[in-house]
């Protein structure tokens, strides 16, 4: 059995350790959450569909770099939040789904993402967002608008329906909030009072009017379904959870499943 003297030091070891470890969280979490890949200004885009660049100049230190995929004879438009990796020059194949449904496609850079400038805050990503339902008002009704989110952007996008009158919301691999993910990573600290990006899907999902469906695959191993499944708790009637057996989080497009739910989202 340990003396107290022999305790101590092994017990201020393991404090110091938690300390330093709490600080490290606090002071990085920004390189934890965000993984963006910035671009330069003149870089060219290239996809194979047809797109058309959009720059919004928001101040003398901001601009908001968006990309518009116009479907042939649109039934609406896709407001499209991505996850929290690379930048929109990466997410043509989304694009190509949603066109081949019908939709035209909005999608937004964050700040620090590709062409998007301006200092990367939670406030930044929801006043960016509000933008880009902005210019889809400018063509297409209330109900002719669907708000998406993907894995980061499913918060974004439930801020956004949660202020914004929509058809519907779509939130793909959504989590229940970035305290709640922190958590399941690493337990054991005060997340809510060390987090600067709350990111709470769960306070905006109540307020949201719109039908709201969820995409999860079962097997996800980055946000799990566990945490999805939460959200669904709060539901209102005709909302609906759509689990796509044996996906994981980066590949949902392989399942048959996953494209029948997306013609249930994108009806």
């Amino acid at each position: 059995m340990f003396s107290k003297l022999k305790l101590k030091p092994i017990l201020s070891t393991i404090l110091g350790l938690y300390l330093v470890i709490g600080v490290v969280l606090t002071l990085f979490q920004k390189k934890f959450i965000f993984h963006p890949e910035p671009l330069e200004a003149n870089y060219a885009f290239k996809y194979d569909i047809p797109f058309e660049e959009i720059s919004i100049r928001i101040n003398e230190k901001q601009t908001l770099s968006a990309m518009l995929f116009k479907a042939d004879k649109p039934k609406g438009i896709v407001i499209y939040f991505h996850g929290n990796a690379r930048n929109i020059s990466k997410y043509g194949n989304k694009a190509k789904l949603m066109l081949e449904r019908g939709y035209s496609v909005l999608m937004m850079d964050y700040p620090t993402y590709g062409k998007t400038t301006g200092e990367l805050t939670e406030k930044a990503i929801y006043d960016n967002a509000l933008h880009m339902y902005e210019v889809a008002r400018k063509f297409y009704p209330r109900d002719s608008i669907i708000i998406y989110g993907r894995s980061l952007g499913t918060a974004v996008a439930a801020q956004l329906a949660a202020v914004r009158d929509c058809k519907r919301l779509v939130l793909e691999a959504p989590y229940f909030n970035m305290t709640e993910m922190a958590m399941r990573l690493v337990p054991l600290y005060p997340y809510a009072y060390m987090l600067d990006f709350k990111f709470p899907t769960n306070e905006y999902l109540p307020k949201v009017t719109a039908p709201v469906v969820i995409i999860h695959g079962t097997d996800d191993k980055t946000i799990p379904i566990e945490s999805g499944k939460k959200l669904e708790k709060l539901f209102k009637t005709g909302d609906q959870f759509i689990t796509i057996p044996g996906a994981d989080h980066n590949n949902l497009e392989k399942y048959p499943d996953y494209l029948k739910a997306l013609d249930v989202a994108l009806r």
